[in-house]
């Protein structure tokens, strides 16, 4: 039995919007294990290295300062393993963050492919609802705000917690009333770091990540709609959306900041070496002034007593950037966690490559239907216009024969076969696309032809340029075929839809799918481009959305979409002697045509089309 046949689990698995769990930081990082145990293992050997400095000049202090003569001996033994303890820590710690920035590194590579794999397999319908900027911040800025939890955060943290525990039994050997009175400053800045993770403080974080996200998106939107922007005198609004967003960012960062700076100037306050050595300096002369402790005693604590403040600010600096590793890595989980178009478990290959739409409905939200029953048969060998209005329903109709995604009810069949039991490599061997909206990969020009057939040799790709009419144009580049787009040499909208046109003359599926793929190719180019896609061995399957007069009279069959519906199809001089709803879109497109032309142009009889 067929997904087909069940099509409740087939709406369950095609809604964009349909999400799972994704998977969360441990287990995105759990691969990288040993790294992690390295880090850790060399920053606690550079950690402990380090007090060995700060233990010989406590032992020179007793030694130059212990009644009787000095012995040279002690001092320079002293010395010398304070000297071995300095190597040793630059050597320990350089190697920690040296494996903490190639770990990190490897754990952003890992996000990004993983991401790249997510979103090339998604549904294009959720891609299509998604803002530019929000994808392009989840994939950059995201995995970057991973960084310093991963490269910096534990090695920090290990170093700024085995140091001063170590410290602190070593201090309570000595004088564990001057150590309590060292850790005040700490149990005071401890006190005020929960005031810091209040849920108040939680949702001001939230609001600060989309403020940015939003300024991040106006940004996007305004650079890729800069031309139509100057051309209609737009800039007022545009620049009017991007300081709305600016100003809302404004405001939400200062409310982070009124909330915090008490706290934080407390604890900086509570923290700072001047307050803590003044602690130590009281309790201590206290003490000695009592007759309680050695003068010389006093020593290790001027010296050690300062970093026993050390965990409380690398928690505060870790918890900031454990919260901002936590949000960004739930917007990762987000997209890793969105469905992806299921793969059959047991494929079937299609026979043949006639096409059939058997009461298909779709929706890019539940309860909400953009197609309602659609039944159409596209026989190999014969071209098929899709025709209508705008927002009626053409593209989602069409995209759903590459399988952009799946129909909520209903099947699209290639050679008998339901496209969710066909492989997603065959199925692109057998079907490709071509979009009103070209874009190109930032790779050279024959590059960009053989995407679909990377191993293709260099004949096939000129010959594909050749009969798409954009060869003598790429002989006109830098660097021809060699050039890279968007680096050497730009492209205009029709150049580039050209190029796209001769990686699907290259790739020469039995099935072909045309967004308008010659709408901004001049007349004669037009028609040698549009005799080359639709010539195949006369057994070429093409659906194309239609704009222009002559694709549909070129049309085997046309096909009248209205509200999400089939209103009428036919061959085009049947459907015009009608006079039904495809007459009248004729006529009202005609009579726009010509007005734009100026040209004279008798309205052909049904007779003359067949």
């Amino acid at each position: 039995m067929t997904t087909a046949d069940h099509p409740d689990a087939a709406a369950r698995s095609a809604l964009p919007e349909d999400t799972v769990p994704g998977p969360g930081l441990v287990e995105l990082l759990r691969p990288y294990r040993g790294g992690f145990a390295a880090v850790v293992v060399l920053q606690v050997v550079g950690a402990l290295a380090g007090l060995v400095p700060l233990l010989a000049v406590v032992e020179l202090g007793r030694a130059l300062l212990s009644p009787g003569p000095v012995d040279p001996g002690r001092l320079w033994a002293a010395v010398a393993v304070g000297a071995v303890g300095v190597l040793v820590r630059t050597v320990f710690t350089a190697a920690s963050s040296g494996v903490g920035h190639v770990l990190d590194a490897r754990v952003q590579l890992s996000f990004r492919r993983r991401l790249a794999a997510r979103l090339g397999r998604v549904p294009i319908g959720w891609l299509s609802r998604r803002r530019t900027g929000e994808l392009a911040k989840t994939v950059g800025e995201d995995v970057s705000a991973v960084h310093p939890f991963i490269a910096h955060t534990p090695g920090e943290l290990v170093s700024a917690f085995v140091v001063p525990l170590v410290s602190l039994g070593y201090l309570f050997t000595v004088d564990w009333r001057l150590t309590l009175i060292t850790l005040v400053p700490v149990a005071l800045a401890v006190a005020l770091v929960p005031l810091m993770a209040t849920p108040a403080r939680l949702r001001e974080q939230e609001e600060f990540d989309g403020a940015l996200a939003g300024v991040t998106n106006s940004v996007v939107e305004f650079v890729r709609g800069i031309s139509v922007v100057k051309a209609f005198g737009g800039g007022e609004t545009a620049h009017h959306e991007f300081l709305t967003a600016a100003d809302r960012f404004v405001d939400v960062f200062s409310r982070i900041v009124r909330g915090i700076a008490g706290i934080g100037a407390g604890m900086q306050l509570a923290l700072s070496p001047p307050f803590v050595l003044a602690a130590v300096l009281v309790g201590g002369t206290a003490l000695i002034s009592g007759g309680g402790m050695a003068p010389v005693d006093l020593l290790p604590f001027l010296l050690l007593g300062l970093g026993l403040t050390a965990p409380v600010a690398a928690l505060g600096h870790g918890f900031d950037e454990a919260q901002a590793a936590r949000r960004a890595v739930g917007r990762i989980r987000d997209v890793l966690g969105v469905r992806t178009l299921p793969e059959p478990v047991r494929p079937v290959s299609p026979r043949g490559h006639r096409v059939e739409l058997r009461g298909v409905r779709f929706g890019y939200e539940a309860g909400r239907e953009v197609l309602h029953g659609i039944d159409l048969v596209l026989e190999p060998g014969t071209v098929t216009a899709v025709v209508g209005p705008s927002g009626g329903g053409k593209s989602t109709l069409v995209r759903l024969l590459p399988r952009f995604f799946d129909p909520t009810r209903g099947s699209v069949v290639l050679g008998g076969v339901d496209l969710r039991e066909i492989r997603a490599r065959d199925l692109h061997r057998a079907v490709s696309f071509v979009f009103q909206d070209v874009r190109l990969l930032r790779a050279s020009v024959a590059d960009n032809i053989r995407l679909a057939v990377p191993g293709a040799g260099m004949d096939d790709v000129v010959r594909a340029a050749r009969a798409a009419q954009v060869h003598d144009r790429i002989l006109g580049l830098p660097r021809g075929y060699d050039t890279v787009v968007g680096e050497e040499a730009g492209l205009s909208g029709g150049e580039a839809q050209r190029i796209s046109i001769a990686r699907a003359l290259l790739a020469d599926t039995p099935v072909l799918v045309l967004d308008e793929a010659t709408a901004f190719a001049d007349p004669r180019t037009e028609h040698a481009v549009r005799r080359v896609l639709t010539a195949r061995g006369g057994d070429r399957t093409v659906l194309v959305i239609a704009h222009r007069l002559e694709t549909v009279a070129d049309a085997d069959t046309v096909v009248m979409v209205e509200d999400g519906r089939v209103v009428e199809h036919g061959a085009p001089a049947e459907l015009l002697d009608r006079n039904g709803r495809y007459a009248e879109f004729w006529r009202a497109h005609r009579s726009g045509a010509v007005d734009r032309t100026d040209a004279h142009v008798r309205e052909p009889r049904g007779d003359e089309l067949r």
